[in-house]
């Protein structure tokens, strides 16, 4: 026992020495009343820095804030030349990214597209916005990604591409699932919108598969508030995303000569002046996040029953849009995820339990089986009902097993990161207090 502890409860004791029952039980967790872990702030998000001002004000000045501006365009060379990869094609958001990368590497309405169930709604809704029909495969419940050894178990003849999550910024094992889709004849499109910068094996992820869809959305590691990209290295993708993203048009083509059926969803010249920026924060940012991860997953060594997720390969380098934990209920007495989440955040640290299984969410949960579009594609001849979809290792991280932390306590100094173990620690310690 702390030494200010055994004074506060000897002054109690002194002015009511009737209740020693009462003082020596005194909580010390958070949620109960005790003091707090942690009581300074964490860094805001997006950064406070004078560079994005001054881009947004270049961008004024120069009159040009939509096409033909210069900054969409040095935008995509930024993320091209950062994760080594050919060409880069901006667009509205992450969810559009994704639309775009699917339609340029070939799927087509009533096709199959395999995806994780543990991820944000818009990896698996942005199949069915292009007629397609995800398919569920598990993932593995230490690393959180989709599960290589389970992808090959969800191909149809109706399958025409996987659609990769690395979630958190943790990459997926890409070597295994690229050798499954070599040989099934399938496209990889990596859903990298958590993992600007992210590394597998020595390589940047966003074109090791066939094309890459990442977000600028207000969370994520390189922000406009909205905005997305298709990175790839084939220029057929390329071509072809650039003209679902500008009306059809055709990159070295008339204004005038649509060939292709497109939409709008450009990027402004404000988003690609914030992006800019941002890709001149990123490396320092993305070493900190690494470094402060790496201690992170340290510290979490005296504490078991919590740890961090597990790299799918040793050595990869996650970009840790988000800290993703397993947690253990055993190894806490039986205590509950959603009880120790409430403890943390009494503590001050930041903490949430993160996604539920997509296919209980209700756009597929409600919708499937019915006649309404888009699960009545008339192009798709098989049978489209979630209801019996079950993936145990999804169903047991987001049912007890897991709780997210965000990518803004890695831009703190380590003392932060001491405050979060030892709030960890201090909850282990003192579980009475929940049991009560």
């Amino acid at each position: 026992m702390e030494l200010d502890r055994v004074i506060e409860i000897c002054h109690l004791l002194k002015q009511r020495p009737d209740h020693w029952r009462e003082c020596i039980e005194m909580s010390v967790l958070a949620i109960n009343g005790g003091d707090k872990t942690r009581t300074e702030g964490w860094p805001t998000w997006p950064p406070d820095d004078p560079g994005f001002l001054e881009n947004l004000t270049k961008v004024i000045e120069s009159g040009v804030w939509g096409v033909h501006g210069e900054w969409t365009d040095r935008a995509a060379g930024m993320m091209t030349d950062y994760h080594d990869t050919e060409f880069g094609a901006t667009c509205s958001s992450g969810t559009s990214a994704l639309e775009i990368a699917l339609r340029a590497v070939g799927v087509e309405p009533g096709d199959e597209v395999i995806v994780p169930p543990y991820t944000f709604v818009a990896t698996a809704t942005s199949v069915v916005g292009i007629g397609a029909i995800p398919v569920f495969a598990d993932i593995d419940p230490d690393t959180f990604n989709i599960d290589p050894a389970l992808i090959e178990a969800a191909i149809t003849e109706r399958t025409a591409a996987i659609s990769v999550v690395h979630i958190g910024g943790s990459p997926a094992d890409m070597d295994p699932i690229m050798e499954i889709a070599r040989r099934h004849g399938l496209k990889v499109v990596e859903d990298c919108a958590q993992a600007h910068g992210a590394i597998y094996r020595g390589r940047k992820v966003g074109a090791i598969g066939d094309a890459g869809a990442f977000s600028f959305q207000s969370s994520k590691n390189v922000t406009a508030g909205e905005g997305g990209m298709v990175l790839t290295n084939d220029p057929e993708v390329f071509s072809r995303s650039w003209s679902i993203t500008n009306v059809g048009r055709v990159p070295d083509g008339e204004w005038y000569d649509h060939r292709v059926m497109g939409w709008n969803l450009r990027m402004t010249q404000f988003q690609g002046a914030l992006i800019c920026r941002d890709m001149e924060l990123l490396p320092e940012h993305f070493e900190r996040r690494a470094r402060n991860g790496d201690y992170l997953r340290e510290r979490l060594e005296e504490i078991e029953g919590v740890r961090l997720q597990r790299l799918t390969h040793p050595d990869n380098v996650s970009a840790f849009h988000l800290y993703v934990f397993r947690y253990d209920p055993e190894a806490f007495e039986g205590l509950h995820r959603d009880r120790f989440i409430e403890a943390l955040s009494a503590e001050g640290i930041p903490c949430s339990r993160g996604y539920n299984p997509l296919y209980r969410e209700g756009v597929f949960a409600e919708t499937a089986q019915t006649d309404r579009f888009p699960f009545c594609e008339p192009y798709y001849d098989g049978d489209c009902d979630y209801s019996a979809v079950s993936c145990p290792a999804c169903e047991l991280v987001c049912d007890e097993g897991s709780f997210w932390m965000p990518q803004s306590i890695g831009l703190a100094d380590e003392s932060a990161i001491d405050d979060v173990t030892d709030a960890m620690l201090k909850i282990r310690d003192n579980l009475r207090e929940l049991m009560r």
